[in-house]
């Protein structure tokens, strides 16, 4: 297993590179100068010629590039021109907003999906099998954002039974001291079960059009999965030695299904990684993704760079977890690693 890990790193390094180089070269050749957006519309072209130099943008390509990766093995992400602040600094203070929201989409999905896609693939044909299929089909064409809106509009402006959507916490609440960043987590360790309730509440509806998005991926894989291992021999010898049908579903089936639903799981956490930029902006909440479209939209580089890299670096380790739960689940991947 230790081997394999090492592998996975090792052809990691050269992904990292790539995304470092590709990322650099995309945010150079967006439209928009930073200059002249910071200097504003009124500025002249000496001053907007000034910002430039200062921000060393008036230097040759290689010569920025250079600049950027010796800063980067550092551990320096550089500041960013619309807040002032540190990049490492603003990120390592978003990515718990944006971590706890991905996650609890993640869990939800997986604790609906799952049991829906079993219950599918042992019963084909009936009524649960049906809904397996029209809640992946509906999971799959709803846009992520319209869902969010919808949700909005239905629960908190219609029904009035979901907090406003403005971030994790309501207004009269205060932070909850950090320790691990999680706000369910902090208000228990701070035992603030008010705090925790509104940090849940809020968490509910952003969490819900996530998990309304993912599921559908996760539910079909199951299901399928689940088919093709059923109609397997040794499911059929397992049931012909008269073994119950629960202890050859939980015992045989679901384990032997669970590689291809393992992979899909890390497929869908890099999609929700991608989504959570729409979830954030919907609900405000305040996490990287809305940090990195703002200084988008602001043509700030040094933000986007490091949420692009902070992106790359979670889908390598999250690459790195599922290859370590293969090992757990089939011991062939630890030999052939």
């Amino acid at each position: 297993m230790l081997t394999l890990i090492g592998k996975r790193l090792l052809f990691a390094i050269p992904s990292l590179i790539g995304v470092v180089i590709v990322t650099f070269l995309l945010t150079r050749a967006l439209p928009g100068d930073p200059a002249a957006y910071f200097a504003g519309p009124a500025a002249t072209k000496e001053a907007v010629d000034q910002i430039r130099k200062k921000l060393g943008f008036d230097k040759p390509l290689i010569e920025q590039f250079v600049r950027y990766t010796g800063d980067l093995a550092h551990g320096d992400l550089g500041t960013s021109l619309t807040t002032g602040q540190p990049v490492a600094a603003e990120l390592r203070n978003r990515l718990p907003a944006s971590a706890e929201l991905t996650l609890l989409g993640l869990v939800v999905s997986i604790l609906i999906a799952i049991p829906l896609g079993v219950l599918a693939a042992t019963r084909p044909g009936s009524w649960i099998d049906h809904l397996c299929r029209v809640t992946t089909t509906s999971g799959v064409s709803l846009p992520v954002f319209f869902t969010g809106l919808v949700l909005v509009y239905v629960f908190y402006f219609r029904l009035g039974w979901a907090p406003a959507p403005l971030g994790r916490l309501d207004v009269f609440y205060s932070a909850p001291p950090t320790v691990t960043g999680f706000y369910l987590i902090d208000t228990l360790i701070a035992r603030d079960v008010e705090a925790f309730r509104s940090a849940l509440s809020q968490l509910i509806l952003p969490a819900v059009t996530l998990a309304i998005f993912s599921l559908a991926p996760i539910a079909r894989m199951t299901r399928a999965s689940m088919l093709a291992v059923l109609a397997s021999d040794f499911v059929r010898t397992a049931r012909a030695s008269g073994l119950s049908p629960g202890k050859v579903i939980v015992t045989y089936a679901f384990r032997n299904a669970m590689l291809p639903v393992i992979t899909t799981l890390s497929m869908v956490f890099s999609f929700l990684l991608g989504a959570n930029v729409l979830v954030e902006k919907v609900f405000a909440w305040p996490g990287i993704g809305s940090y990195a479209v703002e200084a988008l939209i602001a043509s700030d580089f040094a933000p986007v760079q490091g949420f692009v890299l902070t992106m790359a670096v979670m889908y390598v380790l999250l690459n790195l977890l599922i290859d370590i739960l293969y090992g757990v689940i089939d011991p062939r991947v630890r030999l052939e690693g």
